[in-house]
């Protein structure tokens, strides 16, 4: 049998070497605690730097001057931005992506100056670059050699006193445009295209009348004769697209997802329809019939083999005459109703298409990459379409009607 002594022997040799390892260790570990405090309180850590060979450079930088953005007016607000696209125009032919920085920097921040001083910055790594000097210096001297022209726009109907009393009452309207455009399936700024053409051939048909009321309460004009709504929507007009939006066989037909758009609530269509189209404050049905027809007349020439989907001009042309006159081919042209403005003559289609290339008012109607959403082939369900209609205004509207009893040549006006 083996001595229990023995093993104890054996046993104690090695737990003394795991304690002498462990105060090792901590020694080891005390030692270099101790000496990098003393690295530390000698300074021997400290990065002492030095002074940027461009620091002069950085400073003036911030000492470039940011006149006063809200002293100044549109017009000089408009010219630095130009001013300042030449400089930008010249720094990007070098280097693109940072001129495209600057340029997104500079507009998220509505500030011009800041063009400026970001290149100002960009400059301290481009004085070697005498292509780039070069070619700023020559764009800026062709720039400043041209004078600057009287005539604020290049579409001279939007100079007019007309085009700026009707911007305010289109905004008013911007959510409900808005809506429609998601409803119908088409990009919001077509339908304003063809409420600008509408809108701009009645202020001029009744002037005076609506330089006195519409123009001072910035408020859109209704038609309820012969032509109903803001976009003097006929009302065979009306019903033909209400008729497509049931019919699956109709070259028109938009689809499941939108059959439902126009559904009635009562019996009397007739009234309904009238009472939807003359709202004086709610005009969101018409922009549903207007995007409607927008979108049938699209599809129709589409499945004929001719995809209009990118030509405002052709679809506000369509919208004015009809769909009697709208019959597919390989050769549309614009056009439609005469419009004078300011003593020239205009088409409406025209109108339409300068109004949807201007960029005026982009913020509110932007630009779609693709103009029409095409059917998901789902349904609305009924509390979609309670919501839709729900924007029925209870206020008086004339006699439906009326302009066949009496003989009056005044235009009904919305409040």
């Amino acid at each position: 049998m083996q001595n229990p002594k023995s093993k104890n022997s054996v046993k104690a040799p090695i737990g003394r070497r795991i304690f002498n390892i462990v105060v090792y260790l901590f020694a080891i570990a005390g030692f270099g605690i101790i000496a990098a405090w003393g690295v530390y309180k000698l300074g021997l850590t400290k990065n002492k730097g030095a002074i940027d060979d461009k620091w002069q450079a950085r400073s003036l930088v911030s000492e470039i001057n940011a006149e006063e953005m809200d002293g100044l007016t549109p017009q000089q607000r408009n010219a630095l931005w130009m001013e300042q696209y030449v400089k930008l125009a010249a720094f990007g032919k070098f280097y693109p992506e940072n001129a495209c920085l600057i340029l997104d920097a500079a507009m998220a921040s509505n500030n011009p100056m800041l063009v400026d001083r970001m290149l100002a910055a960009a400059s301290l790594y481009t004085e070697s670059n005498s292509g780039y000097q070069e070619l700023l210096s020559s764009m800026k001297s062709i720039y400043d050699a041209q004078p600057q022209q009287q005539s604020p726009t290049v579409i001279e109907w939007m100079a007019t006193a007309e085009w700026e009393m009707l911007k305010p009452s289109i905004l008013k309207d911007s959510a409900l445009l808005v809506e429609a455009g998601r409803l119908t399936g088409v990009e919001p700024r077509l339908i304003v295209a063809c409420l600008v053409g509408e809108q701009i051939r009645l202020f001029n048909t009744n002037r005076e009348m609506v330089k006195k009321y519409l123009g001072p309460v910035k408020v859109l004009s209704v038609q309820s004769q012969f032509s109903y709504g803001v976009n003097g929507i006929k009302e065979h007009t009306a019903r033909a697209v209400e008729q497509h939006l049931k019919d699956s066989t109709s070259v028109f037909y938009m689809g499941k997802q939108y059959e439902n758009i126009l559904d009635f609530k009562t019996d009397n269509h007739d009234m309904e329809r009238y009472n939807r189209l003359v709202d004086y404050r709610n005009h969101l049905y018409s922009y549903i019939y207007t995007g409607c027809i927008l979108h049938q007349t699209m599809l129709q020439w589409k499945r004929a083999g001719f995809d209009i989907s990118d030509r405002p001009d052709i679809l506000c042309t369509l919208f004015n005459v009809g769909f009697s006159q709208s019959n597919p081919h390989a050769d549309p042209r614009c056009g439609g109703s005469h419009v004078t403005i300011d003593g020239k003559i205009y088409t409406f289609g025209g109108i339409g298409f300068d109004f949807y290339y201007s960029g005026d008012l982009a913020r509110e109607f932007p630009f779609w990459r693709k103009h029409f959403i095409e059917d998901s082939g789902k349904r609305l369900t009924q509390a979609q379409i309670d919501s839709i209609q729900s924007n029925v205004s209870n206020c008086a509207r004339p006699e439906k009607g009326l302009e066949y009893k009496q003989n009056t040549d005044s235009m009904n006006l919305s409040w």
